[in-house]
């Protein structure tokens, strides 16, 4: 009996747990949260100088969003909003913000008809854009130590201009006078020549900085001391007269070397250099052109910067002729060297020269007709560098460095051939040599050493050396060479066009220029520019 009764009850209990159980699993497809879920993905888009677009994800339950915007803000929330908006779509357009500032903002998602259903809010944060209102500076307007900046006559919010290397290091700040303010225009003293900086304005208010202006901007070459040349003076008549140490600072223009040839043809003639000189182009953007050659007496070490040095219409020797045995170095830095007939430099006469430097160079439409591209046949070249250069469409038929055995003349006194971080393109496609290099000799191989790194050679059919006396460079890091079968070649046996060494570490890889049709040699294939080799100015 007691038995039965218990059976009953608790088959009446598992009854009651079943349907528990069924009415519960219909109750949470339907439930009610206490609350709205926040908007999702809040986003701050198409932020400009005085707005921007503020867009979520809409919240299940919703009907409307509201909106706060604090100025001045980092997701702080403190103060009092500047902005508060009720929307019913998801996006909100924001107008009349400040430039060059920070804003905050929280979105809620509501239901209109109970407010305790109000979301916990969704937050973002963005800054403006700065404003541009510094002019375009003017060439005329930036000198060697000082840059004179403007801006529009009616903008009368200007506080400070700040002045930064290239690393961002604050070289000069500006407090601007009511002087300048009314005149709407400042200069800026403690720059150092040659240099590339940024320049910003700015607009003070409370402690607060925003920016309303950024340039950037290269100072002109030193003009302290220097003697400034215009196209319309006598350049040949100037440097003829020269101190030792004079700098010559070259206005933009055209200067045409006078010719004193009986020859119709020869439109431009040389400048003979007897004294340590410098010469340099003013502005970086205006480079100014010789149209003429240089010849080297007694005396001379000359430094060229900045300048455009043309061949054409001279008499077809080569840029520079080294004619004096007592002369100093040669310097070419930041120039271009075009359309000169036999070579660049031509050393014969038994000249001990310190050095002779191309950095930063284009070097092309070198015709070499009855001369080597570099050529020296009874002189001393101590240090011999091409650094940072392009060198292309020259020298068909002829060497690229010729380099005689005349070191029984100086003792045997050594010499350097550095080649680095070079573009050769389209040279000495006629199968001679690169390095027609015998200084030393069979007597002391040993005085001559060649240095030949981070190089990008293409398109030539020339061979390294079939010379016994050229020492075997220093190649290094990733040499290119494309398009150059001879030089991958060792061929020793064959005397009469052999190479007696090659790059065994050099790699063949299309670099893959731009347009090299324009002299465009900008590296695109990816793997080659991430080798670093070539010139500097092709690798993006």
């Amino acid at each position: 009996m007691k038995k039965t009764l218990l059976y009953t009850c608790m088959l009446g209990l598992g009854t009651l747990a079943l349907t528990s159980c069924s009415d519960a699993m219909q109750e949470i497809t339907e439930v009610l949260y206490g609350r709205n879920f926040s908007p999702t993905d809040l986003t701050a888009k198409n932020i400009k100088e005085t707005s921007a677009d503020l867009v979520w994800n809409a919240s299940r339950g919703a009907d409307e969003y509201f909106i706060e915007v604090y100025e001045d803000d980092s997701l702080a929330f403190t103060g009092t909003p500047i902005i508060t908006s009720s929307e019913v779509s998801t996006s909100r357009h924001l107008e009349t913000l400040t430039y060059d500032t920070d804003y905050s903002v929280r979105v809620y998602a509501k239901t209109s008809e109970d407010s305790k259903r109000d979301s916990k809010a969704a937050e973002v944060y963005f800054h403006t854009s700065a404003q541009q209102i510094l002019n375009n500076i003017k060439e005329d307007n930036v000198l060697d130590r000082s840059v004179s900046l403007s801006w529009p006559e009616e903008e009368k919010a200007v506080s400070l201009i700040e002045i930064s290397d290239m690393e961002g290091n604050l070289v000069a700040k500006h407090e601007i006078t009511d002087a300048e303010r009314d005149a709407a225009s400042a200069t800026v003293e403690g720059l150092n020549p040659e240099t590339k900086y940024s320049v910003k304005l700015y607009y003070v208010s409370n402690g607060i900085r925003k920016e309303r202006g950024s340039k950037t901007f290269t100072t002109i070459v030193d003009l302290n001391g220097a003697i400034v040349v215009s196209p319309d003076d006598n350049i040949q008549s100037i440097i003829k007269e020269a101190n030792d140490g004079d700098v010559f600072a070259l206005k933009p223009g055209k200067y045409v070397v006078k010719s004193s040839s009986d020859d119709a043809s020869v439109t431009a003639g040389s400048i003979v250099v007897s004294k340590s000189i410098t010469i340099k182009g003013i502005y970086p953007t205006k480079i100014p052109t010789i149209n003429g050659r240089f010849e080297l007496q007694d005396g001379a070490t000359l430094e060229i910067n900045q300048v455009k040095i043309d061949g054409e219409g001279t008499s077809g020797d080569q840029c520079f002729n080294v004619k004096g045995t007592q002369i100093g170095g040669i310097k070419v830095n930041n120039a271009e060297i075009m359309n000169y007939v036999k070579g660049v430099y031509y050393v014969n006469v038994a000249a001990k020269v310190p050095y002779i430097t191309f950095e930063n160079c284009l070097i092309h439409d070198i015709v070499c007709d009855g001369g080597d591209m570099f050529d020296c046949r009874k002189g001393c070249i101590e240090a011999l560098t091409f650094s940072k250069s392009s060198i292309y469409a020259s020298c068909a038929a002829r060497d690229f460095i010729r380099y005689d055995d005349s070191a029984a003349s100086f003792d045997n006194a050594p010499s350097v051939i550095k080649v680095d971080h070079c573009t050769i393109d389209d040279v000495a496609t006629g199968g001679k040599r690169l390095l027609y290099v015998r200084y030393g000799g069979k007597n002391d191989p040993m005085s001559t050493s060649i240095i030949w790194t981070n190089n990008i050679v293409t398109n030539t059919g020339a061979v390294w050396s079939n010379q016994s006396s050229t020492p075997v460079p220093d190649f290094g890091n990733n040499n290119v060479y494309y398009g150059c079968a001879k030089l991958n070649v060792l061929d020793g046996a064959d005397a009469g066009k052999s190479n007696l060494f090659i790059d065994e570490k050099g790699i063949n890889a299309d670099p893959k220029y731009k347009n090299f049709a324009i002299d465009d040699f900008t590296v695109t294939n990816e793997d080659v520019s991430k080798l670093k080799a070539g010139d500097p100015r092709w690798i993006k």
